[in-house]
């Protein structure tokens, strides 16, 4: 791959280290794990300012010059205060405050945090700073994690095409590529992560929008059960279908901040559906030989000769090989002939208005705007939202009220009815297809299809979706593997997403930000 620099193998981890007395600075890092990073803390070969520094380096140099990605809204500007408290109470214990300590994560900027605004992409929530962090941000900060930045997302979350937003001027860009989409809505999130702005990133997905920008980035995205992860203090689009997820470069990442996230919030309902199906770590899933013996249910609707580009189409037979080779039995097909009848026939009922006046009156007294009403009277957002905006805040009737509400409920119970009896009757452990049929699109072109297999099954459904890169096409485009399950099934997810991953190793990070050159000592002279 002509423009895609080494392979894997030789990109996880590279610290090059200056010995100065007896102290270790390290001057790079490229595609570096959380345990790798550990390792070299433990070591005492790295300090948690160090990685943020390194880190702080690469968004200076890449994010707003270089190839511009424009990924990042917000540098958190007390990063490097954490980070030197984190290594005081590691060098006074010798122990780490918890699984993520000090390992700097990139933020999608529809998560509450109490110490940095949260601008749900949007120029009328510039200024507003939550009265305390989202459920999941308090989790990750309490296992040692830092807050880098806060990145760049599709305004209001509304679209899984691309991430553009009235709080940075332009496209977020994809680094493999930069005349082209992130997709969205999470795509700062995963331009961010794929260029190593930070160790992890956190994302969310109401139809697309975690694993759509982590297929366009070469990336690991879980959309989990709805009801694994809380959603409150995420700024909403429809509660319905919301949730937030992981964003990552590896899976085992990815099931690290899983374990911090998971679990019962009694500040979101649906998370009490949870209890009693989370283990005690994902971590015992990961296992090299998961493949052995799985059944993989192809899941070809969403995937044939006339939907998909050929190159995506080939990489994804070529995938279905790989999966055999690694042992799995791959039952080709499975089919649900009701799935486009019964997706078509949902009724579009908006529940922005609602939910997110919820949201806002949940801010408090010091929150720039009450409602919906006032952001748009504000006229402080994108062009391409309005009449996503004017038409949820018409709508007076609350969601439930609409005639069309029932149906959709039936409908969606009648969806999960026919997987599961699919899934049952042909003994699969997990469906598979494409997160997208199609390559990631230029930016700003909407008439091509996009190819998202995203809003299909997982969101109407709850259930669980997992992608990882399956290769690229056209040389340097990226596509990705979608795994999708039961009900907290996230457990053999887990397993067979890691399996795929490490029989293929098929993640190369993109050539448009590579290794920083060591920075020349100033001369005495």
């Amino acid at each position: 791959m002509k423009k895609l620099v080494l392979p894997l193998l030789l990109n996880f981890l590279c610290l090059i280290v200056s010995v100065k007395g007896q102290s270790f600075k390290p001057k790079q890092l490229r595609e570096a794990t959380i345990d790798q990073l550990h390792t070299a803390m433990q070591a005492g070969k790295l300090t948690s300012a160090q990685l943020v520094q390194l880190y702080l380096d690469r968004i200076e140099a890449y994010d707003k010059q270089g190839p511009f990605l424009n990924a990042i809204i917000m540098v958190n500007p007390k990063a490097l205060t954490e980070a030197h408290r984190l290594d005081s109470l590691y060098k006074a214990t010798g122990k780490f405050v918890g699984p993520l300590h000090g390992i700097p994560v990139i933020v999608k900027d529809n998560y509450n945090t109490f110490d940095m605004p949260t601008t749900n992409g949007t120029l009328a929530m510039k200024k507003s700073i939550p009265p305390k962090d989202a459920f999941v941000i308090q989790r990750i900060r309490e296992a040692g994690a830092i807050i880098i930045v806060k990145s760049n997302l599709a305004e209001f979350a509304t679209s899984g095409n691309f991430s553009v937003s009235s709080i940075l001027p332009g496209y977020s860009r994809n680094p493999y590529d930069t005349k082209r989409t992130t997709a969205g809505s999470s795509g700062g999130t995963a331009a961010a992560v794929a260029a190593d702005f930070g160790t992890i990133g956190l994302g969310t997905d109401t139809g697309s929008s975690i694993r759509g920008p982590s297929a366009h980035q070469s990336l690991v995205g879980f959309r989990p059960t709805l009801g694994l992860v809380s959603r409150d203090g995420i700024a909403p689009l429809a509660m319905t279908n919301d949730t937030g997820g992981p964003i990552c470069r590896t899976v085992e990442d990815a099931v690290r901040v899983l374990d911090v996230i998971v679990g019962y919030d009694k500040a979101d309902s649906v998370t009490r559906r949870s209890e009693g199906k989370i283990p005690q770590t994902y971590r015992q899933f990961l296992d090299k030989n998961g493949l052995k013996g799985a059944r993989i249910g192809v899941f070809r609707q969403l995937c044939t000769t006339k939907n998909a580009d050929p190159q995506v189409y080939a990489l994804f037979n070529k995938a279905l090989d790989e999966l055999r080779a690694a042992g799995a039995i791959v039952v080709d097909s499975v089919r649900v002939p009701e799935l486009d009848t019964i997706n078509k026939s949902f009724d579009t009922i908006p529940q922005l208005r609602r939910d997110f006046n919820i949201y806002l009156a949940n801010l408090g007294p010091n929150a720039p705007h009450k409602s919906l009403k006032s952001i748009i009277k504000s006229k402080q957002f994108h062009p391409s939202i309005e009449k996503t905006l004017l038409d949820s805040d018409a709508d007076t009737l609350a969601p439930e009220a609409h005639k069309g509400w029932a149906k959709n409920l039936g409908l969606r119970a009648r969806l999960r009815q026919l997987l599961l009896r699919a899934m049952d009757s042909t003994g699969v452990d997990v469906l598979v297809y494409p997160t997208f049929s199609y390559p990631p699109r230029l930016i700003g072109d909407l008439n091509t299809p996009s190819g998202t297999n995203n809003n299909a099954l997982s969101p109407p459904t709850g259930f669980p979706a997992f992608t990882v890169p399956m290769g690229f096409t056209y040389t340097d485009l990226p596509a990705g593997l979608q795994f999708f399950g039961r009900p907290f099934s996230e457990p053999t997810l887990v397993k067979l997403c890691y399996a795929y991953e490490q029989a293929t190793l098929h993640r190369i990070p993109p050539a448009s930000t590579p290794v920083l050159p060591r920075k020349k000592k100033k001369s005495n002279v």
